[in-house]
Formats: structure tokens, sequence, C-alpha cells
């Protein structure tokens, strides 16, 4: 089991927790492990409905930096990692909620994209910083949050937007207090875990292949171009600069 996160599982609903402190960003090997334990979860006859959420001072950070700079080559594994977590939500045999608080980033985004429903507290934020990391990736998921044009000025600036800005463009099902949060949601997930598994499980699946577009096809498409961007020397600069908590000379 990784420590990276934990799993429970009660009256049908399974709740997820990533753990890992200080901001919950995950390195290559710890994406992989998330991704097979939502796809047994869905798996999990016992399982009705996947609840997300964390612990700590937010959601997810995405990706450790850190280790990229200090093993640019592992690249090639966070994004497959990444591919792979972000797949296993969206293709989950069971609906999955996610709850968000405080940062929502990176890989955060692509989690959150992924999911069925979204429900986020008061202090959650979200940003996609790809550009001012050096790499590429997250819009397809973001797209499934925010219109075409409000993700290229999220992506092309890396400014955060409030759970009270996003709230307009209604992809959050409910905004409330974090100490609320998790309540709010098991709420929702008991509704689900207690219709038939079987009809479940099969609308999961109808709605999946009603969505314009494959979502997993477009993410893979932004994946190429993480791989170009880190060909550059402007790639390297982003993360020593990160690390070094200064800002990046161009």
């Amino acid at each position: 089991m990784s420590t990276a996160f934990t799993t429970q599982i009660e009256n049908g609903v399974a709740e997820l927790i990533i753990a890992k402190p200080p901001v919950n960003a995950l390195d290559s090997r710890e994406w992989f492990e998330l991704a097979e334990g939502i796809e047994a979860l869905g798996r999990n006859p016992e399982v009705r409905v996947v609840l997300i959420r964390a612990e700590g001072r937010g959601f997810c950070a995405g990706v450790d930096i850190k280790e990229l700079d200090q093993h640019p080559e592992r690249i090639v594994a966070v994004n497959g990692g990444n591919y792979a977590t972000f797949k296993a939500v969206h293709r989950c045999e069971v609906p999955v909620i996610v709850a968000v608080h405080g940062f929502v980033l990176g890989g955060g985004i692509g989690i959150t994209g992924a999911a069925d429903i979204v429900f986020a507290s008061e202090c959650a934020t979200f940003a996609l910083p790809e550009v001012d990391r050096g790499a590429m990736g997250g819009g397809a998921h973001l797209q499934r949050l925010f219109p075409v044009q409000k993700v290229r000025q999220m992506f092309f600036t890396g400014e955060t937007v409030t759970a009270q800005e996003a709230d307009r463009y209604n992809f959050i099902e409910a905004i409330v207090p974090k100490d609320q949060l998790r309540e709010t949601a098991l709420a929702t997930a008991a509704k689900i875990a207690a219709k038939s598994p079987a009809m479940i499980r099969i609308a999961k699946e109808a709605l999946n292949g009603i969505e314009d577009g494959n979502l997993e096809d477009k993410y893979r498409w932004e994946q190429g171009f993480t791989l170009q961007a880190y060909t550059s020397p402007d790639s390297a600069e982003t993360r020593r600069a990160f690390v070094e908590k200064r800002d990046a000379s161009f």
C-alpha cells in the first residue's frame, strides 16, 4: 500500500484520501500507485461509488517538481503515471466524486477534471501552472471544468481561480465550508450507493461514451508536447527556479 494515500470502504462508498505532506505532490511511483488504487476500487463489487479527497493544506499540488529537477529523465514515468491516474478516474467502473480544498494544481486539475462530480470548500483554488514549470498537459481535463477561452487564459498565465470565481462556470456541485466538505460529498455518495449497482455501472459507461472526443487521447496528445518542452533549456530553468524559490530568468 502506498504511503501517499489511504482507502476505506463503508456502505458501498469507498473513500480514497491523499495524504502526502506538505503539499500532496506525488512522485512518479506514487502516481502509478494511485492509479492502481482507483482501478482496484472500481473493480471491487463492494464499491458503488468512489470519493477522492485529501488531508493537509490543499487537495493536490501535482507532480513532485523536486524529483524532476534532480531526475529530468523521469518525465516519461511521470507522464505515464499521470495518464494512468486520470484514466483510472475517468474510466472507473463506478462514479467518482472529488471533494477539493485549498490548492488544486497540475495533477490535481487532472484528477478533478476526470471526475464525475466535484465538491469544493470555500478555500479551494484552481490553477494549471504548467508553463511556469516547463511542462505541458492538463488542458484537456481543465476543459471539462472551464470553457475554451478561460482554459487558455489560465494555461497561458498560470493564474489562480478561486472557488467562488469558478462557480460561475457551473462545474462545482456545491461550495461549502471546509469542515462540511466531507459530509456534503458523502451525502451525495450515499444517494448513489443506494441505487442499483448494476444500473450505476452501466450508466457510468454510457455517459463516458456520449462525451465529445476521447479525453485520454486528447491528454496523450498534450503529453507529447511535454517531452518537446523538456528539450528546451527554459524548461530546466523553470524547475531550478522553483526549487531555489526564485524567479526564472529567460
